[in-house]
């Protein structure tokens, strides 16, 4: 059981392995959202999240003989960089399930710590089976990275640094995956101030916990779609299933466009690299419908690989439109494609890539196709430059885009 007790021996014992991360005020998701805005940025934590408090608390409170056994844990990477690197203080083995689909950054970073992984399963639930095998064939202890009272009572710590820092808050935003962080997080936050409201978030394609407390019960899945890794999980943990259902106010679903963009927010207006688990609280900050609250985001964690990196940094700027690509069909004659350019140019767009096309039509000198992917300013300015070609009389034809800018 979670008590206050416990959450202050985790806060005292948590002291050895995290970074303070301080709240950080956000103008720009305050301005945008009429609240203030404060972002929990645990991606600044040694191992890149969170997931170190659970981990470390529960490795403290293991028998000698227990950790001896060996420790094994099954994580789409944040928790097992937690088991790896609090292992290695303790100076005990340990070994990580993940998924296939772990980001390479999370899987190195595991291994740089010492642990041995396995790379099994296309999801977490298929990871954490067969490390739940593989831990009674060897009598290694299990360490589970959510449905875990006493892994939960760690993650929760992060709720006393928030109330020391800004006691007044109104609305704490926590990411659900598996509900450890939630259920840890919203269970000292109503001990604490039993008037805040815990917002729950999860990713829209991955949302079991909404499903579970809809259908009062725990509640699998049948599959689960998301770019984020870190909360697609199909079934909640059935230990912290209770918390959540006694201390969270309301679950916000995201979609994983929307990631996208707040990814581009934090790198532009925070200077930080968030994963996308770690944005779905930043997404939903405007849609609780409230204004003239104190607002705290958790951001989870920021390991992410430089690939997805690249990735959303691309999917983002065409979604704001300060990248697009147009077709254009024009005659197969010299000057015809200074003459695009020219336009481009008095608009004031800045051309990035051209593919030119002399095979489209059987007719060469009725149409040629050019397509150009181009930097603007934003939707009106992109719009500007669109009908400032159709004038002209190019008529084109906006397309999608074929593969990175680079």
């Amino acid at each position: 059981m979670m008590t206050l007790e416990k959450f202050e021996e985790a806060a005292e014992a948590v002291k050895k392995v995290v970074n303070p991360t301080k709240l950080v005020y956000s103008e720009y998701f305050s301005a945008q959202s009429g609240n203030k805005v404060y972002l929990k940025p645990e991606n600044m934590q040694y191992t890149g999240a969170y997931k170190v408090r659970g981990a470390y608390y529960k490795i403290s409170t293991l028998s000698e003989e227990d950790r001896n056994k060996g420790l094994i844990t099954a994580s789409a990477g944040n928790h097992a960089q937690g088991v790896a690197y609090a292992a290695k203080l303790f100076g005990v083995k340990a070994i990580v399930v993940m998924p296939t689909t772990t980001p390479l950054i999370k899987v190195n970073r595991t291994k740089s710590y010492g642990a041995e992984v396995i790379l099994y399963g296309d999801i977490y639930d298929e990871a954490c089976a067969y490390a739940l095998k593989l831990a009674k064939e060897d009598g290694m202890t299990f360490i589970h990275p959510f449905d875990d009272e006493v892994v939960a009572t760690g993650q929760g710590t992060i709720a006393m640094e928030i109330f020391k820092e800004l006691p007044t808050v109104d609305y704490i935003l926590v990411p659900i995956g598996g509900g450890g962080l939630c259920a840890g997080v919203s269970t000292l936050a109503k001990m604490l101030h039993p008037d805040v409201k815990i917002i729950g978030v999860e990713p829209a394609g991955a949302a079991c916990m909404k499903a579970s407390l809809e259908a009062g019960k725990v509640t699998s899945l049948k599959k689960v779609e998301t770019i984020a890794d870190g909360t697609a999980v199909r079934t909640p943990g059935t230990n912290v299933f209770p918390y959540i259902q006694k201390n969270v106010d309301e679950i916000i679903t995201i979609e994983d466009e929307e990631l996208t963009l707040n990814f581009l927010d934090m790198i532009e207006n925070h200077k930080m690299v968030v994963e996308n688990s770690g944005l779905l609280t930043v997404a939903a900050i405007n849609k609780l419908g409230v204004t003239g609250k104190k607002v705290v985001s958790i951001i989870s964690g920021g390991n992410i690989d430089i690939i997805t990196v690249s990735s959303m940094v691309q999917h983002g700027l065409r979604q704001r439109g300060r990248i697009f690509t147009v077709s254009v069909l024009l005659p197969d004659r010299p000057g015809e494609l200074a003459r695009v350019a020219e336009v481009i140019a008095e608009l004031k767009g800045n051309v990035i890539r051209l593919e030119h096309n002399q095979f489209v039509n059987i007719n060469r000198n009725a149409a040629v196709e050019l397509i150009i992917t181009m930097e603007s300013y934003g939707m009106e300015h992109k719009k500007e430059i669109i009908d400032g070609l159709g004038k002209k009389g190019y008529k084109p034809k906006e397309v999608q885009s074929k593969g990175s800018l680079n």
